[in-house]
């Protein structure tokens, strides 16, 4: 889950998070089979498929994911709410690794992987499993270009960080069964290790001169003090207790100690752990020797391109990137001051416009029907709109969905932060973000192409997060707004992550200063020196952060046009994205490759 502060002052932000889940293991997969089967092979759109190693292939990713997806059990749950229908029988709860000897362990992890999809006959495969191995092998190539850069990331990030999450995780963590309440107790129990764990990288970070700036420690420091001010009436509490409450399957004795059990674990256990955590981090103000961009780290300009890649999916390099940033604010900006000359009425269009937004449900159940024609028919889904608990209130997006699990596709919810202020066409636009046919429908329709489990845990923000904000600026139509109304208000809204997404560049690859950035906002006429500070230290915080939602857009824009060309006079909207959906998150240069296969269908 990625989440993104708002910052007060005249800019408005990116409102968005999705939770993601990353693959990540202390064991080696399981060679693949090597079993001689009678080979059966079909003629089919993709060439010669040989069944025999198509099966061989599913069966090792079948196992692969076994072993990767109870590496973290908290992962597990928001991945698949049945384990033992996917082979699972037996594991131990836990919330995962984090040292030096787990990542090298997972660095041969990769070069195990990348030997044994070497391993089949890529030629004989359908297009699906050529994908899926496309796109473990751009993985696994990612995540080894990284492996010097082990100190470089950070896993407590004030809004995206570890200890951010965790409390919104917990506390949407549902409970079907005996097991599910034990293994979430488990969890509980294994905070103060997992804290430690991550205290003992800060501190060899902090050896290396890696450590965060004293700006970022007081943010999550303030997080974290909002986070264990509570007690007794903790909503991790309530929540435990209302979801046990539902259960049937559990007998009201047990109900109760498991309700005393949990009550415990949080007050003597989780919000010591958070204490400790801030308590140490603030011990530590002035270990951080650099508050700026990356590029003053040792060979910081490298991590940095290695993580745009990364966050974003993209192949361009950092220059190009800055001037497809450039050019597309050009056009933003240059249409709408056509839009303004041809028709002077048209800001206060925009400004003047009302929409009824206080009920989110009904808002999401509209947006279904209103994107009919550009996207295909929705799947048949539950969701659930909620509000960010107080105590997370400063701290969290303005809005997020919580991705459903792979079995379950109709387990969707959506947060409303009530403390961001978001209102009115804002509210619209972040509903469709989040909703239709933003994160919860990208999620939905993918699963209904039913990509190999193991994808599910691959992370490609770039793709979904470019995904999400790709169709807020379409959602602007869909509102009720005139024509040129919906498109001023879109250009600008992307004229505006166009700057954030420039700063991230400039911070963390050009250098920019401070001074810089003011004079680079000033440009654009924005002068308010408190707001662009803020704006600054959160760059600097989240690396890469604005990349994944604006770069991510502007490849979604080219793929958009590639397509078109492609497809010529058969070319339509609902087939791109039914095509895009298919496929499932991937780098953009997978997706560009094997559109032809899918819209083509």
């Amino acid at each position: 889950m990625s989440m993104l502060r708002s910052i007060k002052g005249k800019l408005s932000l990116l409102l968005f998070c999705l939770y993601t889940l990353l693959l990540y293991s202390c064991e080696n997969p399981l060679s693949p089979s090597i079993t001689q089967e009678s080979e059966s092979v079909t003629e089919t759109e993709d060439s010669w498929v040989s069944q025999a190693e198509s099966a061989r292939l599913s069966s090792y990713l079948d196992s692969l994911f076994q072993k990767e997806v109870t590496t973290n059990t908290l992962s597990m749950h928001y991945t698949i709410t049945s384990p033992k229908d996917f082979g699972i029988t037996s594991y131990q709860p836990t919330l995962g690794q984090i040292s030096k000897e787990a990542d090298r362990e997972a660095l041969s992890l990769f070069e195990n992987i990348q030997a044994a999809l070497n391993s089949y006959d890529y030629d004989h495969l359908a297009k699906e499993d050529r994908l899926t191995i496309d796109t473990l092998l751009s993985y696994t190539d990612t995540q080894l270009a990284l492996s010097d850069y082990y100190y470089y990331d950070e896993i407590l990030k004030p809004n995206t960080g570890i200890q951010a999450e965790l409390p919104v995780l917990l506390a949407e963590y549902q409970f079907e069964s005996r097991r599910d309440v034990l293994d979430y107790l488990a969890l509980l129990s294994d905070v103060q290790r997992y804290f430690d764990e991550i205290l003992a990288f800060e501190m060899e970070k902090a050896d290396r001169n890696l450590f965060m700036a004293d700006f970022a420690i007081d943010a999550i420091c303030k997080e974290c003090a909002d986070f264990y001010a509570q007690t007794s009436d903790h909503y991790l509490i309530t929540t435990f207790d209302a979801k046990l409450d539902a259960m049937t399957q559990i007998s009201d004795a047990d109900k109760t100690a498991y309700k005393e059990k949990n009550r415990s674990l949080i007050l003597n256990r989780v919000l010591p752990a958070y204490e400790g955590l801030s308590e140490s981090l603030s011990a530590r103000r002035g270990s951080g020797k650099n508050e700026m961009g990356l590029c003053y780290l040792p060979k910081g300009k490298i991590y940095y391109e290695n993580l745009v890649h990364r966050s974003t999916g993209s192949s361009h390099s950092i220059k190009e990137l800055e001037e497809m940033t450039t050019k597309k604010r050009e056009d933003d900006l240059l249409a709408i001051s056509e839009l303004v000359h041809t028709n002077p009425d048209v800001s206060k269009q925009a400004e003047l416009f009302s929409i009824d937004v206080s009920d989110p449900a009904q808002v999401l159940n509209d947006l279904q029907h209103k994107i009919a024609a550009d996207f295909p028919l929705p799947a048949d889904t539950a969701f659930s709109v909620k509000e960010v608990d107080p105590c997370l209130q400063d701290a969290m997006a303005p809005a997020f969905y919580l991705t459903a699990p792979i079995d379950d596709p109709s387990h969707n919810v959506i947060y409303i932060n009530p403390a961001s202020g978001s209102d009115g066409i804002k509210l619209f636009t972040t509903l469709a973000h989040e909703g239709f046919p933003g994160h919860l429908y990208q999620t939905v329709m993918t699963y209904q192409s039913k990509p190999a489990p193991i994808r599910s845990l691959l992370n490609y923000p770039g793709y979904t997060e470019g995904w999400a904000t790709y169709v807020e600026m379409m959602s602007y139509s869909y509102a009720g707004l005139t024509p040129d109304a919906a498109k001023l208000l879109s250009c600008n809204q992307s004229a505006l992550l166009s700057l954030y997404a420039s700063c991230d560049m400039g911070i963390h690859y050009d250098g920019w200063t401070l001074s810089d950035t003011i004079r680079f906002f000033r440009d654009y006429n924005i002068k308010d020196v408190g707001t662009i500070s803020d704006i600054y230290e959160y760059i600097v915080e989240e690396p890469a952060h604005y990349l994944k939602y604006y770069i991510g857009y502007l490849e979604f824009l080219d793929l958009r046009e590639y397509a078109k060309k492609l497809y010529g006079e058969n070319y339509s909207n609902v087939t791109f994205h039914q095509a895009v959906l298919e496929m499932g998150p991937a780098p953009f240069d997978l997706l560009k490759k094997y559109l032809e296969g899918y819209v083509s269908e």
